[in-house]
């Protein structure tokens, strides 16, 4: 793979994302953290975002090392997890999203053809993992597609859309922009 591949598709990860907080941003509070029977596993649109946050913020720590080595228990693995009680609001959601977006922004910048291209490895407990970093991306992005088209669903609930997801839209948008 190659850098402006992996990094045309976060682009377009960031489309989608942009779009999911702009329909979240147009519910009420008690919409947004409400329960839901959606099956989703998540219980709520809150919980399925901060979810989403927790996978973009655990996929950069982990590419940037942070699990290299073993940390000391399982607690301390649990303690990195971000959960709802975190972001009470959408508000604060949303500021922690747009900060972990630079941040994984950043660290792409810093991705050679021989880094994308190479392996890295981590440990979780009982595992230890080795991936080629390009495939643990695509797979950051596989995994978010998942929960964003429940997300996406729970905000369709709401009559709050977040529109057309499709790629063929995001180019399309991406070059009318760069004409």
């Amino acid at each position: 793979m190659k850098i402006d591949e992996i990094k045309l598709l976060y682009e377009y990860s960031d489309w989608i994302n942009a779009r999911l907080l702009a329909a979240c941003a147009r519910l009420t509070p008690e919409q947004y953290a409400a329960r839901t029977a959606c099956g989703n596993g998540w219980g709520s649109l809150r919980s399925t975002m901060v979810h989403l946050l927790d996978s973009m913020w655990q996929s950069r720590i982990t590419l940037q090392g942070y699990y290299k080595e073993p940390l000391a228990d399982e607690a301390a693995y649990d303690a990195t997890e971000l959960h709802d009680d975190a972001f009470p609001t959408f508000d604060a959601l949303h500021e922690r999203w747009l900060a972990e977006q630079r941040e994984m922004q950043a660290y792409l910048d810093t991705l050679t053809e021989d880094t994308l291209n190479g392996k890295f490895r981590y440990v979780i407990p009982g595992h230890v993992r080795e991936w080629v970093v390009w495939q643990f991306l695509l797979d950051d992005i596989f995994h978010a597609t998942r929960h964003r088209s429940e997300a996406a669903t729970l905000l369709t609930g709401y009559d709050q859309s977040p529109g057309d997801l499709e790629l063929a839209i995001f180019l399309n948008e991406r070059t009318a922009a760069n004409s």
